[in-house]
């Protein structure tokens, strides 16, 4: 029997939600292929296609050097456990999904111990905001890199990272633009999902929503979260002074999107989520010291997704050591008291979607269950 007529082995990672839903894409789109054989990590979404997890993937989500070194002795533990599994199960192919330090390790010592088996990594590194040199330093440990912006792959080349592709993200055929903001309705409140950024930024996100509740297009106040976090939240936002509805899933993420005024977001993957959507925002982070201080080393131009893939300040961009509500319900009032300025917002967003559905000229976009494919051992 040839390689070809056996089912693909493929050995999956994902360390958050986000990852989960793109590594759940590629499990789709393989599947329409060829017949597909799954071992890993993973969330909700890859449990859907059928994979059962190593660990609980939350594990991995952690952000910052005050929520990982409390962990690194367990996430060093989990890499070794991780790299010996992929090493034993000899996929044709191992993708890891974005985590991108825990997956630098694993791919590190899966090179080390069986360098034949193709390892590829998904959501290239932001080595355009800090840190370029990085991007040298994947070459020997992934044999592709599978980006999901469309600046990245001629950033990579210019870095001297290895070959890199853009896959284009699931977000652009599963959100659809609106045309328009409504006249009122809800803020979406959006504070991350690790541990460490629901510390620092749900007592952010009462005090804005405090401050914003009496505006006269605000009807209310939606929080977006992963199923695994919806309980938890809830008991949160029960004691704040104002309504706040906890929905997961994405139907009912979908439908928080479609009825939004303007959103309240920290920067990551939902910015880009609600450009696609069309849904007007001001984003923000309340970093610890480490993070504050890669940013000042790097002279980090842009921190937010939108503002990244246009290069240019389209979105507000509220960056913090410590929290302060002010600045950031002031932001939001400005969206919502100047029309033209969601409209500027709107504008931006089309430009986006274009390029996240088409790619560049040098770079457009490819089926990323092809370049999976192309990895197969003969």
């Amino acid at each position: 029997m040839s390689p070809a007529s056996e089912p693909f082995r493929l050995f999956i990672l994902a360390g958050e939600p986000s990852g989960d839903r793109i590594a759940a894409d590629l499990v789709r789109r393989l599947r329409g292929k060829t017949p597909v054989t799954l071992s890993g990590v993973g969330g909700d979404a890859l449990a859907a296609q059928g994979l059962q997890t190593l660990f609980d993937m939350n594990e991995l989500s952690v952000m910052g050097w005050a929520d990982v070194l409390p962990r690194l002795p367990k996430l060093l533990w989990r890499a070794r456990q991780v790299a010996r599994a992929i090493v034993r199960a000899r996929p044709d192919v191992a993708v890891l999904v974005d985590a991108q330090v825990f997956s630098s390790i694993v791919a590190r010592q899966v090179h080390k111990a069986a360098p034949d088996i193709p390892v590829l990594l998904c959501v290239a590194p932001a080595v355009w905001a800090w840190k370029p040199e990085r991007a040298q330093h994947l070459t020997p440990r992934f044999r592709e890199v599978m980006a999901v912006l469309p600046f990245e792959p001629a950033f990579m080349r210019g870095a001297g990272g290895p070959p890199t592709s853009y896959i284009g993200h699931p977000a652009s055929a599963a959100l659809e633009s609106r045309p328009a903001v409504p006249a009122s309705g809800p803020i979406l409140l959006l504070p991350g999902s690790r541990d460490g950024e629901l510390r620092r930024h749900l007592p952010l996100m009462r005090s804005v929503a405090e401050r914003l509740a009496a505006h006269p297009r605000v009807t209310g106040f939606i929080l977006p979260t992963p199923r695994r976090l919806e309980q938890h939240l809830r008991g949160e936002v029960e004691a704040w002074p104002v309504k706040v509805e906890v929905v997961s899933g994405e139907a009912d993420k979908a439908s928080a999107f479609a009825r939004a005024v303007a959103a309240v977001a920290v920067t990551g993957t939902v910015t880009l989520e609600l450009a696609l959507a069309g849904v007007p925002m001001v984003t923000t982070y309340v970093a610890d010291k480490g993070q504050a201080k890669r940013w000042f080393k790097y002279k980090v131009k842009f921190a937010s997704l939108p503002n990244a893939i246009l290069d240019e300040t389209l979105v507000p961009e509220i960056l913090q050591l410590e929290a302060d509500p002010a600045p950031l319900a002031q932001a939001i009032e400005q969206l919502l008291d100047a029309p033209s300025a969601s409209q500027s917002q709107l504008d931006g967003f089309a430009r986006i979607r274009h390029l996240m559905e088409a790619g560049t000229e040098t770079d457009p976009q490819v089926d990323p269950a092809e370049r999976v494919l192309s990895h197969r051992p003969s």
